[in-house]
């Protein structure tokens, strides 16, 4: 056992050099020179004297305090395992081999997480992301299918901390979901989840149909940053259509059963947008109009164009042919990613949100190619 403990040192002090340069990759010292002038700033007489200003500077610096704090962690963690392995070692102690070899896999997961944090360098990954489903062609079944990648990607937040937050929701008929939208609160949520965006297909014996036939769903995911409303697109009242509706759906007793809800669409381009989970109709037309902002802006920046007038009717076919994932549940249990070719056999924890396999393979793609 003693041995054990040897190459776990020996494994833990080569893997020094990793983390040195994961440092470097981060900027380390870059970081805390900024960190510094921005501590500096804050103590001017001045900095409170513009509230929009102050408030992202103090925003930047709990960012920087965070990722210098979770990499100075990561250093010193890797130098306390050592030195408990050699204390071990010297002491012939043979109960802290599980100690120590479970630091080891910590510190290797947490190097790996923050490596992956490196890849998110898009101009829009910190911002929080703005996640609608939708079922594709299939009636109960496809709607039944669009609720589970909800449900999954609600799991999925909640694992890392986010804040979820339901935006909208259209009920099926019979069972499922006709639409639904969540906000995803946090740092590099839009980030993580981009990949998601497409066409999502599930292969199953359906709980729907008595004769046990197994069949095949598609459920569409739109992925997309919420801006910061900068007034930099105009949306023009005659380019709006607005109806109000009553609220329903998974919100239960949170949501308002009045003609509160708020539907939009965005004649030009036929985007529909809506939001029902506010207080007052006001602040669901405030938080609808923000995110058809998002949405247009998303197009915008993904379709390279010059303006927001530019962008056309959209319309993707939720179908066979498009997907990125398929979810098989019979006669076999896999998730596989068509783009990345990453693959999990373990279909249940996938859909109660351990999907950061298929996150981090698609952001390392996504980086080899660049």
């Amino acid at each position: 056992m003693i041995i054990a403990l040897e190459e776990a040192k020996y494994r833990l002090e080569n893997f020094r050099a990793n983390i040195e340069e994961l440092g470097s990759a981060l900027r380390i010292d870059e970081l805390r020179e900024k960190l510094t002038a921005l501590d500096a700033t804050t103590q001017d007489p001045e900095f409170w004297n513009d509230q929009a200003n102050s408030g992202k500077i103090l925003k930047e610096v709990k960012r920087l305090k965070d990722k210098i704090a979770e990499y100075d962690d990561l250093y010193a963690k890797l130098e306390d395992t050592v030195t408990l392995a050699e204390l071990a070692i010297e002491e012939n102690d043979e109960s802290m081999v599980e100690e120590v070899e479970t630091a080891e896999q910590e510190i290797l997961a947490e190097e790996e997480k923050i490596r992956i944090e490196i890849l998110l360098s898009g101009e829009y990954d910190q911002n929080n992301a703005i996640i609608s489903l939708h079922p594709g062609a299939g009636g109960t079944e496809a709607q039944d299918w669009a609720q589970m990648l909800y449900r999954m990607y609600t799991r999925w937040g909640e694992r890392h901390g986010y804040n979820v937050k339901l935006i909208d929701w259209l009920d099926g008929e019979g069972a499922g979901i006709k639409s639904a939208t969540i906000m995803i609160e946090g740092e590099n949520a839009y980030g993580y989840l981009k990949g998601e965006n497409g066409v999502h297909r599930l292969v199953r014996i359906s709980p729907f149909d008595a004769s046990g036939r197994r069949q095949t769903s598609f459920a569409s995911v739109e992925v997309m940053p919420e801006f910061e409303d900068d007034n930099t697109i105009e949306l023009k009242e005659e380019e709006l259509e607005i109806t109000a509706h009553r609220s329903s759906g998974a919100g239960g007793q949170h949501i308002n059963k009045t003609d509160s809800a708020i539907r939009i669409m965005h004649i030009p381009t036929g985007i529909v947008v809506g939001c029902q989970t506010e207080r007052s109709q006001l602040q669901n037309k405030e938080t609808a109009l923000k995110m058809l902002k998002s949405k247009l802006m998303e197009i915008k920046q993904r379709e390279k164009l010059e303006k927001i007038e530019d962008i056309k009717g959209i319309k993707t076919n939720i179908e066979w042919g498009a997907q990125i994932r398929s979810y098989v549940f019979m006669p076999y249990t896999l998730a596989k990613d068509t783009r990345t070719g990453y693959e999990d056999g373990n279909i249940q924890a996938v859909m109660d949100g351990e999907i950061d396999g298929f996150i981090n393979a698609y952001l390392k793609m996504n980086a080899a190619q660049a």
